[in-house]
């Protein structure tokens, strides 16, 4: 998609307001500001932070929707551009928040300027940052934050890890990108707030050297994307680190990680945590806790369970995270899409019912937990978690819609595909990355193709090669198999669906050739 300059996008203004309106703006504004001064009160000590999130009640729920719905109100009528938003769509009444318009980059983002989605209409510019999504999309978008909706959100990040990565020394090592990407320039502010920092950047071999330097008298927290993660552990087992002398936690986000590969880096890691945010949105939307881990785990194993919480024709384990409605309203429309209302004045462009395109289920906990405790096996394995103790509500991520591949008549997600190659895989370590195509074969039948990189110092020959690809075949077909009744359905009525290709090459051969510069991975290439 073409996407307009700033001179060519929209740029409404607020001049033309009535006495009404203005009143309606000021009342609003008032109201607005005093509820984001009572949950500023958290800043006041990571103590408040803490009491909030292990106190948090249902009864909540219904001050955090209103504040959503007053924070659309308000900027219906002080934010130019959503104001022009809410006219041109027809919306009227508001007496609910599904009265107001999504927004999303197709009808918000690449319609108007960054000037006219902003407060007021006016940009600040002394504190403020300019963030870089990562392009996931198609192409990276430029987001502004103000300096004060960026304290908020450092202390979130620090508060979070402080209450999950306890420590007496705490050594960050920052390994998220230190470009423009919004995670690594703001992991890194925030993080400095509760340790010591070393802002590394996704460069394995100074992340080596530092441990080597620093040595094991520290609690070190390694925040990074998973398969950065991966490649960190596997190098440092190739160079004989000396991980029992060390306690080396992990921390990523950015994308979606499976208990195979959770399973794998805590054979090193003590722990390692997710968390979920967008720069769309903001850093730290969601976190995983020692319970969300622990009903992940649970929902691969116990079918009674995963169908009354996903039902009985979900075959995707979705990631699990508990988030604060009070600072993110979180809801979904009639499509199962994640809907954010970020609940703040401090907001330099407000975020308002903004779809970032992911696909999601919203829960309360002590919904789920009274469904954990109807199995008394089940609520004692519970009870033998360690928990942060938090009582906030549970959003069930399944990442964005797209991210599939339709094969004989059944959907092969990458989550899938990665337990595949990493569950109980000795080989696992000779893996960089991997992505999926759809290719047609000679005999013009399309077949999915698992893509395998390696890494460098993998040494394998072509008999080393085959072996490993047979080794991920045949993982990755066992496990899809076990979760998808649709691909199970298939290869018992054609043999042939079985027919899955995998390819293992070099570094930066085949698909991969062109995806040395990405921050990212890109798990699904679509080919002409």
């Amino acid at each position: 998609m073409f996407l307009m300059s700033s001179a060519q996008r929209r740029s409404p203004a607020l001049d033309d307001m009535g006495l009404r309106e203005r009143w309606r703006r000021a009342r609003l504004g008032i109201y607005g500001g005093a509820l984001t001064g009572v949950y500023g009160l958290t800043n006041l000590h990571p103590a408040v932070w803490k009491g909030l999130v292990r106190t948090y009640r249902p009864a909540f729920d219904a001050l955090a929707r209103r504040h959503a719905r007053l924070s659309c109100a308000y900027a219906a009528v002080d934010v130019p551009a959503y104001r022009d938003l809410v006219r041109r769509t027809g919306a009227t009444g508001h007496r609910r928040l599904s009265d107001f318009p999504e927004t999303t980059k197709d009808n918000y983002v690449t319609v108007y300027d960054e000037v006219s989605r902003c407060q007021h209409g006016e940009l600040d510019m002394v504190g403020t940052v300019v963030d870089e999504s990562a392009g996931s999309s198609g192409r990276p978008f430029n987001w502004v934050r103000g300096k004060r909706e960026l304290r908020t959100v450092y202390r979130n990040t620090s508060c979070y890890t402080e209450l999950v990565f306890p420590a007496r020394r705490p050594f960050a090592i920052n390994a998220f990108s230190m470009g423009a990407w919004a995670t690594g320039t703001t992991t890194g502010t925030a993080m400095a707030r509760i340790a010591m920092v070393k802002n590394t950047g996704p460069d394995v071999e100074k992340i080596v050297d530092t441990l080597t330097h620093f040595g094991p008298g520290f609690d070190y927290v390694v925040s990074a994307y998973p398969p950065f993660l991966k490649h960190l552990r596997d190098r440092l087992d190739a160079v004989g680190f000396p991980w029992a002398e060390y306690r080396i936690r992990g921390m990523v986000g950015g994308e979606p990680m499976t208990e195979a590969l959770r399973d794998y880096l805590q054979e090193r890691f003590e722990i390692v945590r997710s968390g979920y945010g967008a720069s769309d949105l903001s850093i730290g939307i969601g976190a995983e806790t020692g319970f969300t881990v622990w009903l992940r785990k649970e929902l691969m194993s116990d079918a009674e369970l995963r169908h009354e919480l996903l039902g009985p024709d979900e075959q995707r384990l979705p990631m699990i995270f508990q988030y604060n409605p009070l600072e993110t309203y979180l809801e979904t429309n009639e499509r199962g899409e994640l809907l954010c209302t970020v609940n703040s004045s401090h907001v330099l462009q407000p975020k308002l019912r903004y779809n970032v395109g992911d696909e999601a289920r919203l829960f309360s906990l002590r919904d789920v937990r009274r469904l954990v405790r109807r199995d008394p096996d089940r609520w004692e394995r519970l009870a033998e978690v360690k928990d942060e103790r938090m009582s906030l509500p549970l959003l069930f991520l399944f990442g964005r819609k797209d991210s599939t591949i339709s094969y004989m008549g059944a959907n092969i997600y990458p989550q899938d595909v990665e337990y595949g190659l990493y569950n109980d895989n000795p080989a696992a370590a000779a893996i960089a990355r991997f992505c999926l195509t759809i290719e047609e074969q000679a005999d013009l039948e399309p077949r999915p193709v698992v893509n395998i990189e390696l890494r460098p110092d993998a040494e394998l020959d072509d008999d080393g090669r085959a072996e490993l690809a047979q080794r991920c075949r045949d993982g990755v077909l066992r496990h899809l198999a076990t979760v998808s009744r649709d691909f199970a359905q298939s290869l018992s009525e054609d043999p042939t669906a079985a027919d899955l290709r995998v390819r293992v090459v070099r570094p930066g051969e085949g698909p991969f050739a062109a995806a040395d510069q990405k921050i990212k991975n890109t798990y699904l290439v679509r080919q002409s």
